[in-house]
Parts: structure tokens; sequence; C-alpha cells
């Protein structure tokens, strides 16, 4: 699956928990949603940058808020689907609450490769 696929893919799937989902399509969209808040983060910097200068609170950008809020369900959608590609539940999502194991785990998962047969949660994703 290429770049643009995955994107289309997961708003597509906006509130899709269902199904299963190649690394491709995965990763593809973590790195679509880490450029997003690099970008995003530029504003929130400079703020902070006149905050300090002026004294006062530096303030996320409303637009950040939204963002968030906008990219939130189809990250989760896509990581359900990731973990039912390699045959767990998406209730391990969970597991990323503790501290340091927790994400190291969800990365292994989302690193491992696609059960090449059919699983409990569908075909294999092309």
């Amino acid at each position: 699956m290429t770049f643009g696929q995955s994107i289309s893919t997961c708003f597509k799937k906006y509130c899709c928990f269902t199904g299963r989902a190649s690394r491709s399509e995965y990763w593809w969209w973590v790195l679509f949603t880490a450029i997003l808040g690099f970008l995003f983060a530029i504003p929130y910097g400079i703020t902070a940058a006149k905050a300090v200068t002026e004294g006062t609170e530096p303030g996320l950008p409303v637009i950040s808020y939204i963002l968030y809020l906008v990219l939130l369900l189809p990250s989760l959608g896509v990581l359900f689907r990731r973990l039912h590609d390699t045959g767990r539940s998406g209730w391990w999502w969970l597991i990323s609450f503790i501290p340091v194991v927790g994400s190291i785990v969800i990365l292994v998962f989302t690193l491992q490769p696609s059960q090449p047969f059919e699983n409990q949660y569908g075909y294999m994703p092309e």
C-alpha cells in the first residue's frame, strides 16, 4: 500500500474498528500523523517563544486541538485493525497506558508481519 492509499483508506474507514490493516497501511498513517503533528507544533513553538518574551502563558493554537480530535478515531481504528492483522484483539491497545513497557509492547506488535491466512478478524489485507 502506498502513502496516499493508506491516508485515503484510513479516512474512508474513519471510525472502523473491525477488519485488518497491513503494516504498510499502519506505518504510512503513523508517518502522516507525525508530519502533521510536527507542522502544527511549529505555531506552538512560535507562540511559546513569544510568550516567554512577553511573560505570558503559551497556548496551543485551537487548530492543533481540532487536528488531534480529527485524527484520534482513525488512528485508533488503524491501530485496532493492525492488532487484528497480527491475530490480537484491539483491546491490547490498553497496554499502552503502562509507562514505557506498554509502548514497547505495542511497537513490537505493530512491527510483526501479518498472519498469512484468514483469521477471526477477516481476510489478509492487500
